[in-house]
C-alpha cells in the first residue's frame, strides 16, 4: 500500500468515524424526539381518558360496594355513577389505539383493560340482582384498575432519566390513591352493621400501611411545586380525620365469631374521603398534564440539540477535512520530492558510480545527495540517506581499489607461474625427446606431462576469477570431434572419458579455448566424483538454440535443493568472500565466468543413472558449418612405425603412438620394455589454428592389453596471452623474477590491505 493511500486513510477514518458518531448521535436524538412527540400524543389520546376512567370506577365501585352492603344509597346516585363512568368507556375506547404506542407490552395491557371493560354490563346486572357475592364485584373493578394504573407504567419508553422518575412518580401516585380508594370500598362493605369479615380486615389492614409508605416515599420524588401540593393535602383536616379513623380501625376493632366489628368513628369517613378524593385526584391529574409537558419540551429541546450537532459536527468535519487536506498536499510534497530524489539516487546514479568504480575509473561525487541540516523527519532521512550513500560509494571506491589491486596482483603470480609451467613443459619435453627409449620413464614422464597441464589449467582459472580472459591463439575454426578430444585431454583421468560427437560441425576460432577449458572443468569434476571404475561420457547434438553438449557422470545422488544452489553458482559471479568459502569448489565459478563470456548455459541435473548430467548450451552464432570449417592437419608422421587402420571405437579416445619393442641380443624382448605409450615430438612451431591434438595411427601386430592409450598434448594451446610472449632466453628451471622481488610484492600488497582495513575500521568508529 503506497504511503498516499495510507496518509488518506488516516485522514478519511477520523473523518468519517467523526461522521457516523454524529450521525448516530443525531439519529438517536431524533429517534428520541420522535418518540416522545408519539408518547405525548398517545398520553393525551389515552392517558388522560384513561385516567379519567380510572376515577370514576374508583367511585362506581365504592357505591356498588355500599349499594351492596344496604348502605342508604339512592338509585339516582348509582345510576348518576354508572352513566359518568359509561362516558368515560366511551371516550377511552373511540381515543384509545394501541397503535399510538411502542411497547408491545403496553398494548397488551390496554387491549386488557378494553377487554375487562366489555365485562361491565354483566356485573352490573348481577349487583343488582344480588347474584354472587359482593367481593366478587368489588375485586373486579379493582383488577380493571389496577390494569389501568399499569398502562401508564409501560407508556414511557425514551431513556430519559428525568421523565422516567417523573412517569415512576405519577404511578406511585396512582397507586396511592387506588389504596386510599380501596380502603373506601372495604369500610363501604361493612354496611350498617359495621362488619367487616375477617379477610376483608386484614386487607383494609395492608391498604393503611401501603398508603402511608406509598405517599411517605413519593414525596421525596416529586418537583418542589407537586410536593407542597401532596404536603398541603397531607397535613388538610380530611387526611387527618382518614388517619385518625385508620388508627381506631386497626386499634379499636371487636373481633366477633361472625367478623370484625368496626368502632363508631367509622361514620366520619365518607365525608373526609369525598374531599381528599378530590385533592387526590386533582394532583394526579395536574402530574400527568405536567409530565406530557415536559415530555413535549423534552423532545423540542431533542430537536434543537440535534439542530446544533448537526451545524458544530458539519463545521468541524469541514475544518478536519481542511487541515487534513493542507497537511496530507504538504506532506506528499516533500515525500515525493524525497521519493523522487532518493529513486534516481539509488537506481541510476549509484548503480552507474558502482559500476565505475568496479571498471576502476575515476568518479566525481556532484551527482550525490549531500547533507542539509533539515531538522524535521523528512529532512533528517534525506540527509540520513545522504550519509548512506557517502559511505556506500566510499566503500565500494576502498573494495574497487582492493579487488583491483588484487587481480593485478593475482595475474601478475599467474603469469609468471604460468611460465614457469610452460618451462616445466619444455624440459619435460626435452626429456622425453632425450631419454624417450626407455619405455617405463616415458610413461612417467607422460604422467608428469599430464599433471603439469593440470596445474596450467588451474592457473588459468586463477586468471579467470581474477577478472581475465584466456586468449585464444586458434585461427581457423575446429571440429566439435577434435574440441571434445582436446577437452578431455585436459583431464588427469581421461583414460575414463567416452566421447561421442552426433553431430559434424564445427567452432568458431575464437571461443575454442574458453569452451576447451569449460569442458575440461565439467570433465575433471565428473572424473574425480565418480567412482574410480565408472565412466564418464560427454556427447554433442545440434539443438534449436545452438549446440548442445552433456557431461554425464556416475556420482553420488544430489538433492534438488543442491542443484538450484550450484547452478545459481553458475549464473552469477560471485565475491571473493563467497570464493574464499567455496575455495574446493572453484570449478563451478571458473565454468560461470566462462559460460557468461561465451553467451552459453549451463545447467546441471539428476542425470537418468541418478548421477549428474551438465548440459551446456552454445549459442548458434559460435558455430560455423562443416563445409565452412578448415581440415586440421595431422602431425609430422615417423618412418619407423608402420600405420594401422583406426578403428571406430578409437574415436572416443586420445590417440597416440606406440614405439616398437626393442629385442636384446638374445632375440627376447627386453625386461621391462613393454609397449608403453610415447607422446610424438612436435614442432616447437606449428602452423596458425592447428591447435587440436592429433594422434599418429598406432603401429605393431596390436595393442597391449590393458595397457589404456596417453593423451597427446599440443603446447602452448591454453596458454594465456603473456605466457606466450617471446622472451629472452633462460636457463631451465629458473623463473624471470627474483625471490626477493617476489617478497617485495607480496610485501607491497599485505601493507596496501591493512592500510584499506585500518581505514575502514576508523569510518565505522
Amino acid at each position: 500500500m503506497r504511503l498516499r493511500t495510507l496518509l488518506v486513510w488516516l485522514a478519511v477514518v477520523p473523518t468519517v468515524a467523526m461522521g457516523v458518531q454524529v450521525l448516530i448521535s443525531s439519529d438517536r436524538s431524533v429517534q428520541e424526539s420522535r418518540h416522545l412527540r408519539k408518547d405525548v400524543v398517545a398520553g393525551r389520546k389515552t392517558g388522560v381518558p384513561l385516567h379519567q376512567l380510572m376515577t370514576t370506577l374508583q367511585y362506581e365501585r365504592a357505591i356498588t360496594a355500599a349499594w351492596w352492603s344496604g348502605m342508604p344509597v339512592s338509585g339516582a346516585d348509582l345510576r348518576g355513577r354508572r352513566a359518568d363512568t359509561d362516558r368515560a368507556v366511551a371516550v377511552f375506547l373511540k381515543s384509545s389505539d394501541p397503535g399510538q404506542l411502542h411497547s408491545d407490552r403496553a398494548k397488551d395491557r390496554l387491549r386488557d383493560v378494553a377487554r375487562r371493560l366489555a365485562d361491565l354490563g354483566a356485573q352490573r346486572e348481577r349487583a343488582d340482582a344480588r347474584h354472587g357475592s359482593p367481593d366478587d364485584t368489588v375485586d373486579y373493578y379493582t383488577d380493571v384498575i389496577s390494569g389501568t394504573i399499569r398502562c401508564f407504567g409501560d407508556f414511557n419508553h425514551v431513556d430519559d432519566g428525568r421523565l422516567t422518575q417523573e412517569t415512576t412518580s405519577l404511578v406511585t401516585l396512582f397507586s396511592a390513591a387506588e389504596v386510599v380508594a380501596r380502603e373506601d370500598s372495604i369500610l363501604a362493605l361493612s354496611g350498617p352493621s359495621g362488619k367487616l369479615t375477617p379477610a376483608r380486615f386484614s386487607e383494609f389492614a395492608e391498604a393503611v400501611g401501603a398508603s402511608t409508605y406509598l405517599y411517605g416515599t413519593v414525596a421525596f420524588d416529586l418537583p418542589l411545586d407537586a410536593q407542597d401540593a401532596l404536603q398541603r393535602i397531607l397535613t388538610s383536616n380530611a387526611w387527618q380525620t382518614k388517619s385518625r379513623i385508620e388508627r381506631a380501625v386497626v386499634s379499636e376493632h371487636r373481633d366477633v365469631s361472625s367478623g370484625v366489628v368496626l368502632p363508631p368513628d367509622v361514620s366520619d369517613w365518607r365525608a373526609a374521603y369525598a374531599t381528599l378524593s378530590d385533592q387526590l385526584n386533582t394532583l394526579d391529574e395536574s402530574r400527568l398534564h405536567e409530565l406530557l409537558a415536559h415530555a413535549d419540551d423534552r423532545a423540542a429541546q431533542l430537536e434543537n440539540q440535534v439542530v446544533l450537532l448537526v451545524a458544530a459536527s458539519g463545521a468541524a468535519l469541514l475544518l478536519v477535512v481542511t487541515v487534513v487536506v493542507f497537511t496530507t498536499r504538504s506532506v506528499l510534497r516533500r515525500l515525493r520530492s524525497l521519493h523522487d530524489r532518493t529513486v534516481t539516487v539509488a537506481e541510476e546514479v549509484l548503480p552507474d558510480v558502482v559500476n565505475r568504480l568496479q571498471r576502476g575509473e575515476a568518479v566525481g561525487t556532484d551527482a550525490l545527495p549531500r547533507p542539509e541540516g533539515d531538522q524535521d523527519e523528512v529532512g533528517r532521512i534525506s540527509d540520513a540517506f545522504a550519509h548512506v550513500v557517502s559511505v556506500s560509494v566510499e566503500g565500494h571506491q576502498k573494495l574497487a581499489d582492493e579487488r583491483q589491486g588484487f587481480s593485478v596482483f593475482a595475474s601478475g603470480i599467474a603469469a609468471r607461474t604460468g611460465n614457469l609451467v610452460s618451462r616445466q613443459l619444455a624440459l619435460t619435453e626435452h626429456i622425453q625427446d632425450t631419454y624417450g627409449q626407455d619405455e617405463a620413464l616415458l610413461a612417467d614422464l607422460m604422467r608428469s606431462d599430464q599433471l603439469t597441464v593440470g596445474m596450467r589449467r588451474q592457473i588459468e582459472n586463477l586468471l579467470i576469477l581474477a577478472g581475465g580472459e584466456i586468449p585464444d591463439p586458434h585461427m581457423e575454426p575446429m571440429r566439435v570431434a577434435d574440441l571434445l578430444r582436446e577437452a578431455a585431454a585436459e583431464v588427469e583421468d581421461f583414460r575414463r572419458v567416452d566421447r561421442h560427437a552426433m553431430d559434424e560441425t564445427n567452432v568458431d576460432a575464437g571461443v575454442i579455448s574458453q569452451l576447451s577449458h569449460l569442458l575440461a572443468e565439467l570433465l575433471d569434476n565428473a572424473t574425480r566424483f565418480s567412482p574410480p571404475t565408472a565412466r564418464v561420457a560427454i556427447r554433442s547434438e545440434l539443438v534449436g538454440d545452438g549446440l548442445c553438449i552433456e557431461v554425464e557422470d556416475r556420482g553420488p545422488r544430489v538433492t534438488a535443493e543442491r542443484y538450484e544452489e550450484m547452478n545459481g553458482r553458475l549464473h552469477s559471479a560471485p565475491p571473493y568472500s563467497v570464493l574464499a568459502r567455496n575455495a574446493h569448489r572453484l570449478g563451478l565459478f571458473v565454468v560461470g565466468h566462462l559460460a557468461d563470456q561465451l553467451g552459453a548455459t549451463v545447467t546441471l541435473r539428476r542425470s537418468a543413472f541418478g548421477g549428474t548430467s551438465a548440459v551446456v548450451i552454445v549459442p548458434s552464432e559460435h558455430l560455423v558449418p562443416a563445409q565452412e570449417g578448415t581440415a586440421v592437419p595431422g602431425p609430422a608422421k615417423e618412418p619407423a612405425p608402420v600405420p594401422r587402420p583406426a578403428q571406430p571405437a578409437d574415436e572416443g579416445r586420445p590417440k597416440l603412438v606406440v614405439r616398437q619393442r626393442t629385442v636384446d641380443p638374445a632375440g627376447d624382448p627386453a625386461p621391462g620394455a613393454s609397449e608403453l605409450p610415447r607422446r610424438e615430438r612436435k614442432k616447437q612451431v606449428r602452423q596458425a589454428g592447428n591447435t587440436a591434438p592429433e594422434a599418429p595411427p598406432r603401429t605393431g601386430s596390436g595393442d597391449v592389453p590393458g595397457r589404456p592409450a596417453l593423451p597427446e598434448r599440443v603446447p602452448q594451446t591454453h596458454m594465456t596471452q603473456r605466457l606466450r610472449e617471446s622472451r629472452a632466453d633462460e636457463p631451465v628451471g629458473r623463473d624471470a623474477a627474483t625471490p626477493e622481488e617476489v617478497a617485495d610484492a607480496w610485501a607491497d600488497y599485505e601493507d596496501s590491505t591493512r592500510q584499506v582495513e585500518l581505514e575502514l575500521r576508523q569510518d565505522q568508529s
